[in-house]
């Protein structure tokens, strides 16, 4: 089979016009497939899809944003609209781990006004006190893996929650990713690139499970599949018709 030379991602339907030198997502036979053409004579490949990449918050556990924000209020003493305002002005910083818990919560109660938290960690004390993982979708990611399927944990999250990732010692991923350990956060391009090369795969190999279809989109922009989370049995269905049976 010849050499890709150039290649871009397109959506078609099937049957449809193969475009040299396109990734085009087709669905055939209940089977979707990532196929890829030779730039010059349309020459096919098929992109199996290898690994499963999860999220943590939203779809391997309940989603912990919005009792974060009651505990986080409840701590400070301060209502939950205005620590969630001021969450959001300074919460990217932290979850991309350009500063430090401590400067994070100084920026935070200056703006409120009120003393800094008490607690060593209140954000790590905060998400292991709302910590509800989904058992069932764990189970999902250790038959994957046990199956032979690669798989990873691909989180948008803060340094003292990764440290309690850490601390639970899950051993059904092979690649566990946070954004603040790496710089960059969903949805841009650069951390659906990094979770492939940690597995060693392209992100035409990889598919994303998500909650989040803006999420979703920056993977699919980065060349992965996605799947958008909404219960154990439609992920299940469309891993099947990736190719990825779970046994």
């Amino acid at each position: 089979m010849s050499k890709v030379l150039t290649e871009k991602t397109v959506e078609v339907g099937w049957p449809g016009q193969y475009r040299p030198g396109a990734w085009q997502h087709v669905e055939m036979q209940n089977l979707r497939c990532v196929l890829r053409f030779h730039a010059a004579d349309g020459e096919m490949a098929v992109q199996k899809t290898e690994a499963v990449v999860f999220d943590w918050g939203g779809v391997l556990i309940e989603n912990p944003a919005g009792p974060l924000m009651v505990y986080c209020a409840g701590a400070l003493g301060v209502p939950v609209e205005d620590y969630t305002r001021v969450h959001s002005e300074h919460g990217d910083a932290f979850q991309r781990g350009w500063i430090a818990e401590e400067v994070f919560w100084q920026r935070v109660c200056e703006s409120l006004g009120c003393p800094p938290p008490k607690s060593r960690s209140l954000w790590g004390e905060a998400f292991r006190a709302v910590y509800r993982p989904r058992e069932d979708i764990f189970a999902l990611a250790r038959r994957l893996h046990e199956d032979g399927c690669k798989t990873a944990l691909l989180s948008n999250t803060e340094a003292p929650a990764m440290e309690f990732f850490l601390e639970l010692r899950y051993e059904m991923f092979d690649v566990p990713m946070f954004s603040c350990a790496e710089g960059t956060c969903k949805p841009e391009r650069e951390i659906y690139e990094i979770a492939a090369r940690r597995l060693g795969l392209t992100p035409q190999q990889c598919v994303l499970i998500d909650d989040r279809p803006e999420f979703i989109e920056g993977a699919r922009n980065a060349g992965m599949n996605g799947i958008v989370y909404q219960r154990l049995a439609q992920v299940r269905q469309d891993l099947l018709e990736l190719g990825v049976r779970v046994h």
